[in-house]
């Protein structure tokens, strides 16, 4: 593999991922580490018809880099994605962040989106030989929260989305001509990240000290684990884990690497997905847990995002909360009706005008149920020797992403 390799980013635009690669592949200021960079997504650019930040149209800007608008449920699409430019070396490093992020979505759309996008674009990178093919996974399960786990051990499938995310990981997986390595991450934050969880919470934990009321969950603290992850690590992890699966090839990163993928699917529908292994088949592939060293919990996250901005992180009494979990879906509306008029008043009186912001204080059901996510980081640091770039989320980390979307206009600049 040459020195700087032709890259391909598959989707990853909405949420971040793509961005972030794309920054540190094709820095503003600095020496690329690539010859050539194309990102597909489903998105336009110009205009954006997704949030992609203020800095990222200044990477686009850049001679190595190229963004197409594709539709990559769609093979032929897949194919030309795969296509170089006329004098462009093929690509030797692809980054799979495809796949539907939305966990309300119904299964078809989840079948549609993410499975058979993962199987289209995992079977041409096969054909083409790629030398490393690196696939991201979501936290979409359900850990146990006592202690902190590895990659032996797959926590339960979270509804349908964490059911046919995980299932990519089985399809791909069965490629044995696939230079594949995952990468199952922890609760991704970080500068202009505006669909996560985490910017969720950090926005109206911005309302409660507006409010100077106290923030509370319906989740008694228990251990309840949320871990999480930087996007410079995301992005960091991802290239190391490339260079890593580049040098190694597909049979020694098994061995060296390489976990069961068990089957946590009905088995009814291997006859009905294309590209989805028997449920019997075992699956081994290389598996990466991708988590700081934070240790983040429920308690520590709202308790760092409150105090920066002077409120504190307290927990509604077990009647109330009980109440609320029981009928979560009946009274979201509910729960959201105090800080999202105070966001909206806030960005009212914001000194810049924020009027295109898509950041919002609504918790919608998701958001609003338990999510533990505890994810042991040490096989990356130890197999791959990843030292993270951020490895405790801090007040000074959090400020650090609002003042990047006040400087911007997402975010409302008041009078103190």
């Amino acid at each position: 593999m040459p020195d700087r390799p032709s890259v391909l980013i598959l989707g990853g635009l909405n949420w971040g991922a793509a961005r972030g690669l794309a920054a540190l592949l094709v820095p503003l200021d600095g020496e690329p580490k690539v010859s050539y960079l194309r990102i597909v997504d489903k998105y336009s650019v110009h205009p954006p018809t997704t949030y992609i930040g203020s800095e990222f149209p200044k990477v686009l800007e850049k001679d190595q880099v190229e963004y197409r608008q594709a539709n990559l449920t769609v093979p032929t699409a897949v194919e030309q994605t795969f296509d170089p430019p006329e004098g462009v070396p093929p690509y030797s490093l692809v980054f799979d962040f495809t796949g539907d992020i939305n966990f309300s979505r119904p299964e078809q759309i989840q079948i549609n989106q993410t499975a058979t996008v993962a199987y289209l674009c995992g079977k041409e990178a096969a054909r083409r030989g790629v030398k490393a093919y690196v696939r991201l996974i979501h936290p979409f399960y359900d850990c146990p929260e006592k202690g902190a786990h590895d990659e032996k051990e797959t926590p339960k499938p979270l509804g349908v989305a964490g059911t046919w995310w995980h299932e990519t990981m089985r399809i791909l997986g069965a490629m044995k001509d696939l230079n594949l390595v995952i990468i199952r991450s922890a609760f991704t934050y970080g500068p202009y990240i505006s669909v996560s969880l985490m910017s969720n919470v950090l926005t109206v934990a911005s309302v409660y000290g507006y409010l100077k009321k106290p923030m509370k969950s319906l989740w008694s603290p228990g251990k309840h684990p949320m871990n999480t992850v930087h996007t410079d690590d995301v992005a960091g992890a991802s290239y190391a884990l490339a260079l890593w699966m580049a040098g190694l090839g597909r049979a020694e990163a098994d061995r060296v690497a390489g976990e069961t993928i068990p089957f946590h699917n009905d088995p009814a529908k291997v006859a009905e997905v294309e590209g989805m292994p028997p449920a019997d088949a075992k699956i081994v592939a290389p598996l990466f847990n991708l988590s700081d060293d934070n240790e983040t919990t429920l308690l520590k996250a709202g308790n760092t995002m409150c105090r920066l901005f002077g409120a504190t992180f307290d927990f509604y009494n077990f009647v109330t909360s009980a109440m609320f979990r029981f009928r979560l879906e009946d009274v979201v509306e509910e729960i959201n009706e105090a800080h999202v008029g105070a966001w909206a008043e806030m960005l009212q009186k914001s000194r810049v005008p924020c009027a295109n912001t898509t950041l919002t204080a609504y918790m919608d059901v998701y958001s609003l149920q338990k999510h533990t996510i505890a994810f042991a980081n040490g096989k990356l640091k130890s197999i791959v020797g990843y030292n993270l770039k951020r490895p405790q989320m801090t007040q000074e980390i959090l400020r650090e992403i609002v003042d990047k979307w006040k400087e911007e206009g997402s975010w409302p600049v008041l009078d103190e």
